[in-house]
């Protein structure tokens, strides 16, 4: 399998004259894949090209593509754990559910990517794919088999089912965010504008906070907060399941009561598990209510290292198992999620940057987007 490090531009390119070369013909039992790394597009439109382009040689069942967080063994058991457990789907909607947060950290800052990313920025870097796919697996219906188009169907619909963001909708709606110099680990790094590569009046995004809702039966009135950025105290990536508040609190004129909710964390990465919190009596005399944690991590309860994502897709790639690689359909419906951010953002230019600290969690605007709904993103120890 050979592998080639390349710019995007050279995508439909390099796939056309794998077709001149007779590559790319299946015969005689033997099969033509073709991985694509992401970005796949720079905007809807791109996006489009490239896939007609490479359709027109390629049949849609020869092109993968990759997405290594979906190799991770949680993001492939967020799919077991909802439809192979009789406790959980019956709650996986408005009834129960008040809001969904999906959180991805990096500490990296650009390294030396400064010249791709400073055209690039968070957003279009990290939400048609990344986020977009966590989403569509936390919020899809159930499919009617495992089969890889079953699946991908549904996710393709709850894409689909996002409500468009209009230009008012962009405002309220987004946050975006660029690291000044800062503190991490104890040791002091530069602002963004100061790495190679990027320029020194630059206004490109590196943190991205957006609220989306689903318009269907299922999420009707649930909104998705969805945070992605670089330079935060700690790399973690998780999806949390915040659950309604109990409809009368029982306990609430008893001494030392807390008002909390249940939540349901799917931790992604380092550290691959779920985490489940409920309330439970203090052990003592008086009656106090506390918050228990429930929680496993995959290495400590099945005793074995976890593939890396690539392992995981590449071995797919080669048995013709496509479940876990984006269709077509599902690139398009991630960057028409996108596309109205890229216009209004592009009218605006920022008037703060750069807005957080590097080692800090984000722009305080990120806060806002959740306060304003009298909500907060769940706290992540550093």
């Amino acid at each position: 399998m050979p592998q080639l490090a390349t710019a995007p531009r050279f995508f439909a390119q390099i796939v056309q004259q794998l077709n001149r070369a007779g590559l790319s013909k299946q015969e005689n039992g033997r099969w033509r894949r073709v991985v694509v790394e992401k970005p796949f597009g720079h905007d809807l439109e791109s996006a489009r090209n490239l896939n007609w382009e490479i359709k027109s040689v390629l049949a849609e069942d020869q092109i993968y593509r990759i997405d290594h967080y979906l190799g991770k063994e949680t993001v492939q058991n967020i799919m077991v754990f909802r439809f192979d457990n009789a406790i959980f789907e019956p709650i996986w909607n408005r009834r129960y559910i008040d809001h969904v947060q999906i959180t991805n950290a990096e500490t990296v800052g650009v390294e030396q990517r400064g010249g791709y990313f400073d055209k690039a920025g968070t957003l279009r870097d990290m939400v048609p794919n990344h986020m977009m796919q966590l989403l569509s697996l936390t919020a899809m219906e159930p499919p009617v088999s495992f089969h890889a188009d079953a699946v991908r169907n549904e996710q393709a619909k709850v894409l689909e089912a996002i409500q468009p963001l209009d230009s008012e909708d962009v405002l309220h709606c987004s946050i975006r965010g660029q690291y000044g110099e800062g503190l991490l680990a104890g040791t002091r790094v530069r602002a963004y504008r100061s790495e190679p590569g990027v320029s020194p009046e630059s206004n490109t995004e590196t943190f991205v906070a957006l609220k989306l809702n689903i318009d269907n039966w299922r999420w009707a009135g649930v909104p998705f907060y969805v945070r992605t950025g670089k330079r935060m105290p700690k790399r973690h990536t998780e999806i949390t399941i915040e659950f309604k508040r109990i409809p009368f609190v029982l306990f609430r004129h008893t001494p030392f009561h807390k008002l909390h909710t249940n939540q349901l964390v799917i931790h992604v990465q380092p550290a691959e598990g779920i985490a489940l919190s409920f309330g439970a009596k203090i052990p003592g005399a008086i009656l106090r209510v506390g918050s228990v944690e429930m929680s496993f991590e995959y290495s400590k309860y099945f005793g074995e290292a976890a593939y890396t994502g690539y392992e995981v897709l590449l071995y797919d790639c080669m048995i013709g198992d496509a479940t876990l690689f984006q269709r077509a359909d599902m690139v398009e419906a991630g960057w028409r999620v996108v596309d109205p951010m890229l216009d209004v953002w592009k009218a605006l230019p920022p008037r703060k940057f750069p807005n957080y600290a590097a080692g800090s969690w984000g722009p305080k605007e990120a806060d806002s987007l959740m306060q304003s709904d009298q909500r907060e993103w769940r706290k992540i120890e550093a």
